[in-house]
């Protein structure tokens, strides 16, 4: 199975994430961008657009790399945050314009068939916690997650919502999928 978790910064996609690969013995995916912002001296705001850009795509084309990776080698995988996330945060840091680049992105991770199921998990469900990685404004994070359930649905992604809170009923919840 390729499963994917999608949704804005703190509604529990890596906690479930790594559950998930444990109990299906799954390679985990983790979030590149988090593991970037998680490295001693990584300021996301001293990147500039073009920076941020070429992270963005840098990030996707590792994470697509290990996607093969962990299909090759174990017939699936866990992905915390799903190519839609990568659509979306194109158009939320305003890159797409008519260029290549947004073209690719598009081209790319626009594809229903890359995962057999996505679970977007509910916005709002935990408060986000200020932890210097991500945004703790709750209104940022509503509007990122209406561009990843927007691009979701436009893309025509395989998409469950996670209606549970706890993870040991999330981990139930896609499982019994």
């Amino acid at each position: 199975m390729k499963l994917a978790l999608s949704g804005s910064a703190g509604t529990g996609k890596t906690t479930l994430g790594r559950r998930l690969a444990a109990e299906t013995g799954l390679p985990y995916v983790p979030e590149g961008m988090r593991e970037w912002l998680e490295r001693p001296g990584a300021d996301i705001h001293t990147l500039g657009e073009s920076g941020l850009r070429a992270l963005i795509l840098e990030l996707w084309d590792a994470q697509v790399l290990a996607e093969a990776r962990a299909l090759q080698s174990h017939g699936g995988f866990v992905v915390d945050r799903c190519s839609f996330d990568i659509a979306a945060f194109w158009v939320y840091y305003g890159f797409a314009k008519g260029d290549d680049d947004t073209a690719r992105v598009f081209r790319e991770v626009l594809d229903p068939a890359r995962y057999d199921a996505v679970w977007l998990l509910p916005w709002g469900a935990f408060p986000v916690e200020a932890d210097g990685i991500r945004s703790s404004d709750p209104w940022r994070q509503l509007h990122v997650h209406v561009l990843i359930e927007g691009m979701l649905h436009r893309g025509g992604a395989p998409l469950h919502h996670v209606t549970a809170l706890g993870v040991d009923a999330r981990v139930r919840e896609v499982l019994g999928w």
